[in-house]
């Protein structure tokens, strides 16, 4: 009897052991690629990039740096195109949101609008770096950008020192609620408002689109042909206004000025066509907006604005 206990108690032991050395169908061994390939996914950052609009070639320079960099980095991002329209970028984040992203960064094409996607990260506890253009509201750890005032009082300070302190200027604003419209416009202010000598005779938006530069400076031509300069709020709009000055033979009367120095208006400068653009640094940018990501997503600290150098293209 002793010996047949004995028996079955060395029986129940083997069979305990084999059970618990027994992988369940679907798990990975402790010495297998699936733990470590698994722990590798989930450490990488995930960053999502919600861009205004990707027809403008500013912001696919910034699109092209982040993405580089992020390459570089090894993290993941995803980027998605809201194509100037609030509702689609609020949409966009809501669906970037259920992707498990660690850092959401937004390029807003409205100020305003854009809060309620905003506050949804924060509910999320997904860290929110805006890019460009600020928001008007919501928790944003940082914000990358050029200083959009100084620019503005940059072209300011050009138009009117290349008018002599005189003159009636063209101002073709950006798309009205972008923080990009209200800031380039309050440092152009700054300057022209201070000039007895400068009037101000038109001042319309233009949607940041060239195409719409066009069709605004046509009809302000209409009413008036007596013009001295341009400033538009970035260089697609200052590129239709070239258009629209040509084809009335005024352009070589009249100071153009941009903003962003994209390549188009970069080479109408070198051509004569347009007198100066502001020039921003969109890759870098796009390259400060990941680098800023990953010392969020590692709980590091980052300074609440990080600038971008500007400068005056003029040759």
């Amino acid at each position: 009897m002793m010996k047949w206990m004995k028996a079955f108690g060395i029986l129940v032991f083997v069979l305990f052991i084999a059970a618990c050395s027994t992988d369940a169908p679907g798990s990975s061994s402790s010495d297998g690629g699936g733990d470590s390939e698994e722990a590798s996914g989930d450490d990488t950052t995930k960053i999502g990039l919600s861009i205004s609009t990707l027809n403008n070639p500013f912001f696919v320079s910034l699109k092209d740096g982040a993405e580089a960099a992020a390459k570089d980095a090894g993290f993941e991002i995803t980027t998605v195109d809201a194509q100037n329209d609030p509702a689609t970028q609020v949409s966009d984040i809501e669906d970037l949101l259920q992707q498990d992203i660690d850092v959401l960064l937004v390029n807003p094409t409205d100020s305003a609008a854009i809060v309620s996607a905003i506050e949804s990260a924060n509910q999320a506890d997904v860290p929110v770096i805006t890019v460009d253009r600020t928001a008007d509201g919501g928790e944003v750890v940082t914000h990358i950008a050029s200083d959009n005032v100084a620019g503005g009082e940059m072209a300011g300070e050009f138009i009117a020192e290349q008018l002599g302190d005189e003159g009636k200027v063209v101002e073709l604003e950006g798309i009205p609620g972008a923080s990009a419209t209200r800031e380039r416009g309050e440092g152009f202010h700054n300057i022209v408002d201070s000039k007895d000598g400068i009037e101000i005779v038109a001042n319309q938006s233009a949607n940041f689109d060239r195409s719409e530069g066009l069709t605004v400076m046509e009809n302000i031509l209409q009413s008036t042909d007596s013009i001295d300069a341009v400033f538009a709020h970035n260089d697609e709009m200052a590129l239709g206004a070239v258009q629209a000055l040509e084809s009335k033979n005024m352009l070589e009367d009249v100071i153009v000025v941009g903003f962003d120095a994209t390549d188009d208006a970069r080479t109408a400068v070198s051509e004569g066509r347009m007198d100066a653009t502001v020039a921003q640094q969109p890759e870098l940018i796009g390259e400060e907006a990941i680098s800023a990501a990953g010392k969020v997503a590692k709980d590091e600290s980052v300074e609440d604005f990080i600038p971008v150098e500007l400068q005056l293209v003029t040759e």
